[in-house]
């Protein structure tokens, strides 16, 4: 728990860049300034699922290198290749 009596950096009002935010938060505890911060609403809806899949490494390379090829990535190729075969198969 932080101790409220030691004394804290103010938030900069504004950060020159990402990387000096990011240090700014590496270096303090972001339970010092709980008052400084708001609650904001957020409403948000699942528009797709998305599963994980283990693939072999050599098996990996080989999809890469066919995405590459086609101008797609992994992900669309791999997705096209199982709808084409489940299509197949049906």
């Amino acid at each position: 728990m932080s101790d409220r009596s030691k004394a804290v950096d103010p938030i900069p009002e504004e950060f020159a860049s990402y990387e000096a935010a990011a240090e700014f938060w590496d270096t303090h505890d972001t339970t010092d300034y709980l008052d400084d911060f708001e609650t904001v609403p957020i409403e948000t809806q699942l528009q797709q699922k998305r599963f994980a899949v283990e693939i072999d490494e050599e098996l990996m390379q080989v999809l890469y290198q066919q995405s590459q090829q086609q101008g797609v990535g992994v992900t669309q190729l791999v997705n096209n290749m199982l709808r084409e075969i489940l299509e197949s198969a049906a």
